[in-house]
């Protein structure tokens, strides 16, 4: 699996209908929150993606056990973490350093031990993602934080108390963190600033199937009224649906004319990309649990500029970027969240795109065909844009590295095949001529 590539012959197809699996960026949160109450919790419509894997082994490690439902006699999209026999508090480098995700244990950690030993996590492709306002917002409920040999070690010598939390930026991992913990510190913790995805909303919704007292969630306000760890309880509790990967074949569907409808989404998580397509020239149809885009007209130039939710998603710029350079005319992107989301502009211009990054600007001149070439993913997200590109480019498009891509889309050439696409997960091809000459000298 490591090994393998993507192989795309472009044929400018996509059309049907495709089911949008539970959101990544939600079901690692509540596996972690799940530390919070004793007992088996069920967690339903989790994607079967390799960061849940590694999320499940920090568990595992920790003490839990965690289980996922064979497809053959359950449904493989649930999955049970037993929490009783956790009794550690600490994370090792090798599975930290595989997911930044597993930072989420350390608000969970401090609330059910007052103590955790998490490795820290270093930088990714797309930025350095300092996680400086996680150990802010802990250190205003009571935390202490120590580092040594790499590793965080928080401690809370007079317990956890509620408090005021501004977070200098609306940051969604901060924002969980300082969640987790508040849910049992003594007394009333109000974090302004905070992060507003519904993602955000899942978790909350989730922490008060156990017990926890949350208001505000959604909003910039959130405000906890803390209670015991012996309140908190195991619960069932199913994963909202997954924003990026609707907003990805959505993208899709515009792309290539569709008509492509995703299942499983609320419109409402994706506001601001339905604006961006019908200013392109798509047409957007609108259900309660679905979203349908087709086009029939030539691509629009977009400006674009990603920002905290509800603002552009930076996880669909990549995308948008592809869009982009299909369109008529110059369209210009603002990255505004992580400082290198533009390595994906490189990969898109060996296709034939025509783009000038200027700091965190770029201008995109659309109107040239795009050719098959070797490319490779720089992360999760020009991964999946990269795919895409390929369907409608001329020719062949072999993708490289497309662990990134296995790290959030479940299935994801299963899925551009049933919608038409004309793509494959294969060995490279020297791979098996290697193979090949072995044979030969046996």
């Amino acid at each position: 699996m490591a090994h393998e590539i993507i192989i795309i012959h472009g044929n400018n197809t996509l059309a049907g209908d495709v089911d949008v699996a539970g959101a990544k960026n939600s079901a690692l949160k509540l596996m972690a929150a799940a530390i919070l109450g004793h007992g088996k919790t069920t967690l339903r419509n989790v994607p079967c993606i390799s960061d849940i894997h590694v999320m499940a082994e920090v568990l595992d490690v920790l003490g839990a056990t965690v289980e996922r439902e064979d497809a053959a006699c359950g449904d493989k999209h649930t999955v049970h973490v037993d929490t009783t026999n956790v009794d550690s508090c600490e994370t090792p480098y090798e599975l930290v350093s595989k997911m930044r995700a597993s930072i989420s244990v350390l608000g969970p950690l401090i609330g059910r031990f007052g103590e955790a030993l998490v490795s820290m996590p270093g930088g990714c492709q797309i930025g350095a993602r300092s996680i400086d306002m996680h150990l802010r917002g802990l250190e205003a409920l009571g935390v202490n934080f120590e580092v040594d040999h790499g590793y965080l070690h928080a401690t809370t010598p007079s317990g956890l108390h509620g408090a005021h939390v501004v977070l200098d930026f609306p940051s969604v991992g901060a924002t969980e963190n300082t969640l987790m913990a508040a849910v049992v510190a003594e007394g009333q913790t109000i974090i302004e600033n905070a992060a507003r995805e519904p993602e955000i909303v899942d978790l909350a919704n989730m922490l008060c199937e156990m017990g926890a007292e949350i208001e505000g969630a959604g909003s910039s306000t959130i405000t906890i009224t803390g209670t015991s760890l012996a309140s908190l309880h195991a619960c069932d509790h199913a994963t909202c649906g997954d924003r990026i990967e609707a907003g990805t074949f959505l993208v899709g569907g515009a792309l290539t004319g569709g008509p492509v409808t995703v299942h499983g989404i609320s419109p409402s998580y994706l506001r601001m990309p339905l604006v961006k397509l019908r200013e392109m020239g798509a047409t957007v149809m609108e259900d309660d649990d679905s979203i349908t885009v087709s086009r029939t007209q030539p691509l629009k130039p977009v400006a674009i500029q990603t920002l905290p939710y509800p603002g552009f998603p930076t996880d669909l710029q990549a995308q948008f970027m592809l869009l982009a350079a299909c369109a008529d005319g110059t369209s210009l992107i603002t990255e505004n969240v992580f400082e290198n989301r533009f390595m994906f502009a490189a990969e898109l211009s060996r296709m034939g795109a025509d783009i000038v990054i200027e700091e965190h600007h770029s201008l995109v001149h659309g109107g040239r065909s795009l050719q098959g070439a070797p490319v490779s993913s720089t992360d999760l997200r020009a991964g999946a844009a990269l795919v895409l590109a390929g369907i409608v480019a001329e020719g062949e498009t072999r993708i490289h590295k497309i662990s990134h891509i296995d790290r959030g889309y479940e299935d994801y050439v299963g899925k551009l095949c049933a919608l038409g696409a004309d793509v494959s997960r294969e060995l490279p091809y020297h791979n098996h001529r290697a193979t090949l000459r072995v044979r030969m000298r046996d």
